[in-house]
């Protein structure tokens, strides 16, 4: 017997890596994710900004990074200026960092839009990939002998039954991201 239910997984796991790759994304809005990609290099080595400092987002268009260490301050400082496709100019004040998020331009959220399509196309992609790895497994199980020509078909139908299903779950989660971008 084939067991569709790894593929399945698998496209669970892709999925939900696509949801984590829509919360980068900026809408405008302050949200302490928009720091993620940092890596201040404190103690002489690079390291992800939450395991150096505080986030949070007290306003709508202001994030607030309080370190752990007073003393890395400086480098947080610089590692958030030296990430140019965030655009952030943060100010220090000795204690605290605060990074103030400017508004969007409608170019600039027609761009992110167009960005976030090409991570739509990305995991449909790896879906496509996981649907073509199912099919080849099934196929060799076949030509082994270990599974009928019927048995074949039923893995087809249901790995296509899998895809449609992501497809619309990763389209709405584009619809809602568009939607959450281009709102002002």
């Amino acid at each position: 017997m084939f067991d569709t239910a790894t593929y399945e997984e698998k496209m669970n796991l892709a999925l939900m890596h696509y949801e984590e790759e829509l919360k980068k994304v900026r809408t405008g809005r302050a949200h302490p994710g928009m720091l993620e990609s940092i890596m201040p290099e404190v103690y002489g080595q690079k390291m992800p900004l939450n395991q150096v400092a505080n986030v949070t987002a007290p306003e709508p268009q202001m994030l607030l990074v309080t370190p752990f260490d007073p003393g890395s301050l400086q480098a947080i400082v610089a590692a958030i200026r030296a990430d140019q496709s965030l655009g952030f100019n943060p100010s220090d004040d000795g204690r605290v960092i605060r990074v103030p998020v400017p508004a969007l331009t409608e170019e600039r959220r027609k761009l992110l839009v167009k960005q976030t399509g090409e991570k739509v196309e990305d995991v449909r992609i790896a879906l496509r990939n996981i649907r073509q790895d199912a099919l080849k497994d099934a196929k060799r199980k076949k030509d082994a002998k270990e599974l009928s020509e019927d048995d074949v078909k039923r893995v087809e139908k249901e790995i296509d039954g899998f895809m449609s299903k992501f497809q619309e779950k990763i389209e709405a989660a584009f619809k809602a991201k568009e939607k959450d971008i281009l709102t002002i």
